[in-house]
Formats: structure tokens, C-alpha cells, sequence
């Protein structure tokens, strides 16, 4: 990366937290994009990561994916219906309320998943070996911060804050 980019991380001046933060979601919404691209699983990125949650969280109450995926109750209906009909997820009754249905992911939604991230992380090694292993260093030093940066406090209503 050359130091006259002015996203460039190795800048000789520290930018002001206002022009990193523009320059950080500009590169990580265009990873995500490039990421999401590597995607031949069929489903839409809302999708996607509906079946992601679950996988990760579940089995889940429909309300507890709706805050997870921070979307209103009846889109994430809309979202395990179209799921379901793919014999990717199904709804069980809650042991301990018969009213409830939880959701799970299915071994063809596991399956799925583990493809679609095994596509997505063979990319992005691709390009990390395209790198000058100072800068792969670089990366993997920051992925802590990262890490601590998206695992912001969430409200009440489950939503990132």
C-alpha cells in the first residue's frame, strides 16, 4: 500500500477517528460486497444470514431472530418460511411453551452454510497470499480490534448499539 493512499493504514500521520471510520466502512462494506459475490448457495444475503444465526445461536423463537437479524417479526417469518420451503431450517414447538416454535437448522442448511464459507475463505486466502507477508501481519494483528470493534453492546431490543 503506498502512503500517499489516504485509506492507507501505514500513513505516516494518524488520521483523525472521523477519517478512519469513513475509510474503514468503505473497505469493509466493499470486502463484505466482494465476499458476498463468492456466494453460490442461491439464497439472498438476508437469507443467508438468518440461516448463519441460526446455525451459530439456535435453535431460536422467532422473536430472538428478529432482534438477532434486527428485523421486524413478520419479515423474519417471511425469511424462515422461505427457509423452510428449502429444507434448510424447521420449527419445532418449544418444550416449555407449546405456543412457541423455535427454529433449527438442518443438516441440507449445515451443509450449505459450511460450502458457501469454505468458497467465501478460500477467496479471501487467495488474495491474503497475494500479499507481502508484512501486511497479512498487519491484518492478522488487527482482527483482535476487529473483533472488540463488532462486538459492540446491544440494547434491549437486541440491536447493536
Amino acid at each position: 500500500m503506498s502512503s500517499t493512499n489516504p485509506t492507507s493504514a501505514g500513513t505516516d500521520a494518524l488520521q483523525a477517528p472521523a477519517e478512519i471510520a469513513g475509510s474503514l466502512r468503505f473497505s469493509v462494506i466493499r470486502l463484505a460486497r466482494l465476499l458476498r459475490q463468492q456466494d453460490r448457495s442461491g439464497l439472498s444475503p438476508t437469507l443467508t444470514a438468518a440461516l448463519a444465526t441460526i446455525s451459530r445461536e439456535g435453535p431460536l423463537t422467532l422473536g430472538e431472530l428478529a432482534g438477532r437479524e434486527q428485523v421486524a417479526p413478520p419479515s423474519i417469518t417471511k425469511v424462515v418460511a422461505k427457509l423452510e420451503a428449502e429444507g434448510l431450517v424447521t420449527r419445532r414447538a418449544d418444550t416449555t411453551d407449546r405456543r412457541v416454535s423455535r427454529v433449527a437448522v438442518t443438516r441440507a442448511g449445515q451443509r450449505r452454510l459450511e460450502a458457501n464459507r469454505t468458497r467465501r475463505t478460500a477467496w479471501l486466502e487467495s488474495r491474503l497470499r497475494e500479499l507481502p507477508p508484512d501486511e497479512v501481519a498487519r491484518l492478522e494483528a488487527a482482527i483482535g480490534v476487529l473483533e472488540r470493534l463488532v462486538a459492540s453492546p446491544v440494547d434491549a431490543e437486541g440491536r447493536a448499539r
